[in-house]
């Protein structure tokens, strides 16, 4: 009996594990609904409940085990993670893997930092923000001012998200610089189209993945994770385009 206890404990340890990597690296909330019940299901467990909010993660199995809550404090996108847990927990389905093991695999892949450098990232925003204007049908001569306004942009979000807590703060003063740059640029003659350079330069700093996750959850019926999700990308839209407005109000 004892026995049975401490594998329900493991069980659900591994279960709340991989759903909070999962949900810290930006996956759905039905993803994450789904992983762990596939996990409980693979090792006998077939009444498992879980429910998922972008804040935290409640899990709970039929019996006498409790139920257990974590919190989830911090989210970013990271995309190989998530991966990585699926790739996990088809082997835990196959049976290829055992409890233990899983979790050690798990709490390696937590603590690991699998992000590209600050420099990489830097200059694929600083690329991307030059490719997006062309996209929006600007001119080569513009490409520079974007490329330059895009990367700085981008590395001001990172270090000032890293000053403040508050994301939308970083988002409102990283979309600030932009627009003084691309106002600059301008003035000096070295950019011609002001609208162009700034929707370029600001396109990396808008919450795509979030806003697709937001329509997908609404999609799946998971409203609370669905509506949450919508207004904090709805937060940080309206802080990129404050700080914007700012600048082209003086």
């Amino acid at each position: 009996m004892q026995h049975r206890s401490n594998e329900a404990y493991e069980i659900i340890e591994l279960c709340l594990l991989a759903g909070k990597i999962m949900l810290q690296s930006g996956a759905e909330t039905y993803r994450v609904e789904d992983t762990m019940t596939r996990i409980a299901s693979s090792y006998g467990i077939d009444q498992s409940h879980s429910f998922v909010t972008p804040t935290g993660i409640i899990f709970s199995i039929d019996g006498m085990d409790p139920t257990k809550l974590i919190r989830i404090s911090e989210r970013s996108t990271d995309l190989q993670k998530v991966t990585l847990v699926n790739s996990i927990s088809r082997q835990i389905s196959s049976g290829d893997i055992s409890i233990t093991e899983a979790i050690k695999q798990l709490k390696e892949i937590e603590t690991s930092n699998l992000a590209y450098p600050i420099w990489i990232q830097i200059l694929a925003a600083a690329i991307a923000s030059g490719c997006f204007l062309i996209m929006f049908q600007g001119g080569w001569y513009d490409f520079l001012p974007a490329f330059i306004s895009g990367g700085v942009g981008f590395a001001c979000l990172v270090y000032f998200h890293r000053l403040v807590q508050v994301k939308f703060v970083a988002e409102f003063l990283a979309s600030l610089l932009i627009g003084i740059l691309a106002i600059l640029f301008v003035t000096f003659e070295i950019g011609q189209e002001l609208d162009k350079i700034i929707i370029g330069s600001v396109m990396p700093l808008v919450p795509g993945l979030l806003i697709t996750n937001a329509v997908r959850d609404l999609i799946v019926g998971h409203l609370v994770s669905g509506i949450s999700k919508g207004a904090e990308a709805f937060l940080t839209a309206l802080a990129i385009g404050t700080g914007i407005a700012v600048v082209l109000s003086f």
